[in-house]
């Protein structure tokens, strides 16, 4: 039953209509108004007139297809993919390079003052990937039997349902993991649902098979770059790698530091951070596997915290907030937080800096993921004296 709000703006699923796109959302989609009602559009770049087709209505907001961009952007390019537009892996191909890390800017700052609450906030210019296509070094394939193509579609989920678009290629991924597509493909998995992890690993470092390494090697040196300077600028003599995973942070900070304890709690991913150490002949870090919150209370019965710099690179969902209140309550001098998710790191941010404990210095967003929706940011908070 459509409400009050609906009828008067006389929208109806499959109607054809004509908006001016205002903005576009984090996530992706276009934001346009229909009689002020709001409408999302994949696609699309701020400033266009397009054509949509309205695909679903909800209480406050509705949902279109582009059918046709009536005025186009002048950051508007041709999409490198074929599948794009179908495959839901990339969002923004239609949009030139140089536009999508300035669009990707502007996101961050208003994610983390709308939700984060930080008015006067310091978003630096996002540091951009020097190679915008063929760089992720991982990707996830999934098997979904096809009742059209009668067999396995073999690729990435669609855009707009959980459906599997078949594909041969992926532009985004290094040359040699798209190759890897191929190989799937002429040996699919026995039946459909199943998934299938393409990926290079990094020279250099051990990393077991299903532990984490940063998925742009390309990026990655900016990324390394950008944490330095953060822990330079606060001349800490200690650090704490926290979710540290096979010790990539940890191992590439040692030499700022006197000392580096790593935590994580993946059991395998400790083992490959202590063999990463040895292989460099680095001897002031120690890795130790268990639960962050536990571990990091009894290194801080031997760190000075009003000498210790804490790194936080946690998974995409953030921290929990009885983590973060216990982090705050040992009061390190520094606090680096590198997330790959916008939202998620304005709402810990938030906590973080909640009692004025800690005070939001800046952002750095590293492009990490060119062509889509994510980046990659490293937020720096000091202790207020």
């Amino acid at each position: 039953m459509q409400n009050t709000k609906d009828i008067d703006n006389q929208l109806q699923v499959g109607q054809v209509i004509e908006i001016d796109i205002e903005d576009v959302a984090f996530g992706g989609e276009g934001v346009g108004r229909y009689n002020d009602f709001v409408i999302f559009v994949p696609f699309v770049i701020t400033g266009e007139r397009v054509q949509v087709e309205i695909t679903e209505i909800k209480k406050n907001f509705a949902r279109a297809k582009l059918i046709k961009v009536i005025n186009p952007s002048p950051y508007r390019v041709k999409p490198e993919c074929r599948y794009f537009g179908e495959c839901g892996g990339c969002q923004y191909q239609h949009i030139s390079y140089d536009y999508q890390v300035i669009l990707k800017k502007k996101q961050i700052k208003d994610l983390i003052q709308r939700i984060g609450g930080f008015k006067d906030l310091v978003v630096n210019d996002v540091i951009p990937c020097p190679k915008p296509y063929g760089y992720r070094n991982r990707i996830m394939v999934r098997s979904q039997w096809s009742k059209p193509l009668q067999r396995l579609a073999i690729g990435f989920l669609r855009y707009d349902n959980r459906l599997v678009v078949d594909i041969e290629e992926c532009k985004i991924a290094e040359p040699e993991v798209s190759e890897g597509i191929k190989d799937v493909r002429a040996n699919p998995p026995p039946r459909g649902g199943l998934k299938v992890v393409l990926r290079k690993f990094p020279k250099d470092w051990e990393v077991p098979k299903d532990s984490f390494f940063q998925n742009n090697f390309y990026a990655l040196p900016h990324l390394v770059e950008t944490v330095k300077r953060c822990v330079n600028k606060s001349a800490a003599k200690y650090l704490v790698d926290a979710y540290c995973g096979i010790g990539f942070f940890g191992i590439e900070l040692a030499s700022n530091v006197e000392k580096v304890v790593g935590v994580d709690v993946d059991v395998r991913a400790i083992k490959a951070a202590k063999k990463n150490a040895e292989m460099r002949g680095i001897t002031n870090c120690e890795f130790i596997a268990g639960q962050v919150e536990d571990i990091i209370k009894e290194i801080f019965k031997t760190f000075d915290p009003s000498q210790t710099v804490l790194i936080m690179d946690p998974p995409r969902t953030g921290v929990k907030p009885e983590g973060l209140e216990f982090i705050k309550s040992q009061l390190p001098k520094q606090i680096i937080y590198v997330s790959c998710h916008p939202a998620t790191l304005a709402r810990d941010l938030k906590i973080l800096c909640s009692d004025s404990k800690y005070q939001l210095v800046d952002i750095t967003p590293i492009d990490m993921f060119p062509q889509t929706q994510h980046v990659e940011c490293v937020a720096d908070l000091r202790k207020i004296i």
